[in-house]
């Protein structure tokens, strides 16, 4: 990543499916550490686009999301610029435009993909020269799973690997775990709302942790279920990661519909299409599906198989539409115009 150290830059990232799923905050919420760890593929057509101007001449921070000024989501934006001006010892207000080209906080990891864009924008602007393991860290202190958007293909939060911390954003970051080329798989997402869900992730992730009883057998299992999907991706072994998603997706969402008040993300689409997928799997063709906070369901398959995966998905009803996407890079500094 090029550092441009004008105040002003331009980064995209890109949404990344957690095949092992991240749910739960550690302790410490300020620090934004996670309870578990996690494994996820990042995806390609699917993009977020931010730029970020440091201007002297602004009395307040500004954020404008796609296309339009929300004051609503500013406060978490400055509390996260805040980040950056601290290591550039600067108190800069910043005018911040991004834009998403899927539908924002619906369940398809537009947190994730936002904020590590504004990282790797906010580096090249103030000239930071952040490397890729400080990037993940300060993303994910901004959003749990936008450290694994730093990185293209499959990546990974493994827990028991964090050093302590040595920075004021907690210890836990991402790696790649392997390049798209390594596998590359097809998704296929099937939208079933376009309407940002009612409950967020972090408002839920402090309900379950609060009120499920499933919370501390949750807690138990990620570490093993990371170590496993990781000798599979990398043995591209389809048939047993295929098993050992679905298992997390559903223990996830068994976990979250447990807590008090329960947390139901899907509709009665979410599941007509998981019977589809596990249908589909049935009769031959190779795809599972997984679900993060929100309805839509994301069907991943094999190479050569996604035509035929979106076809039947887009055939039920209730599904508006569905996005085919390849595995895709990791976020990048990007010329302004």
């Amino acid at each position: 990543m090029s550092v441009l150290a004008s105040g002003r830059a331009r980064a995209s990232a890109h949404p990344n499916i957690a095949l092992i799923k991240y749910w739960g905050k550690a302790s410490d919420s300020e620090l934004n550490e996670p309870a578990v760890s996690s494994l996820s593929l990042t995806l390609d057509e699917l993009r977020s686009e931010t730029c970020v101007a440091f201007d002297e001449s602004l009395k307040s921070d500004e954020l404008w999301l796609n296309g339009k000024r929300d004051e609503q989501k500013l406060a978490r934006i400055s509390a996260n610029l805040d980040k950056l001006r601290r290591i550039a010892g600067i108190d800069t207000r910043c005018r911040v435009e991004t834009s998403n080209n899927f539908p924002t906080a619906a369940g398809l990891a537009s947190s994730a993909s936002g904020f590590a864009a504004l990282v790797a924008a906010g580096n090249a602007a103030l000239g930071l020269g952040l490397d890729l393991k400080q990037q993940s860290m300060l993303a994910r202190a901004m959003s749990g799973s936008a450290a694994r958007s730093l990185y293209g293909g499959f990546a990974k939060i493994y827990l028991p690997d964090a050093e302590p911390a040595q920075t004021h954003f907690g210890s836990a970051y991402a790696e790649q775990v392997a390049e798209a080329e390594h596998w590359p798989l097809e998704v296929c997402v099937a939208i079933v709302s376009e309407d940002e869900k009612k409950i967020g992730s972090t408002e839920g992730m402090e309900r379950s942790r609060l009120s499920s009883p499933y919370y501390q057998a949750w807690l138990s299992g990620n570490d093993v279920d990371v170590v496993q999907a990781e000798k599979l991706v990398l043995a591209r072994d389809f048939e047993q990661l295929a098993e050992l998603s679905e298992f997390s997706c559903l223990k996830m969402h068994a976990m979250a519909m447990a807590s008090r008040p329960g947390l139901l993300y899907w509709s009665g689409a979410t599941v007509d299409a998981m019977h589809c997928v596990r249908e589909l799997r049935a009769g031959g063709v190779p795809v599972f599906f997984t679900n993060d906070a929100g309805p839509q369901l994301k069907a991943i398959c094999a190479p050569g198989y996604g035509a035929k995966v979106a076809d039947a998905l887009a055939e039920l009803h209730g599904v508006k539409r569905v996005l085919r996407c390849a595995l895709g890079p990791g976020a990048r500094v990007e010329a302004l115009d």
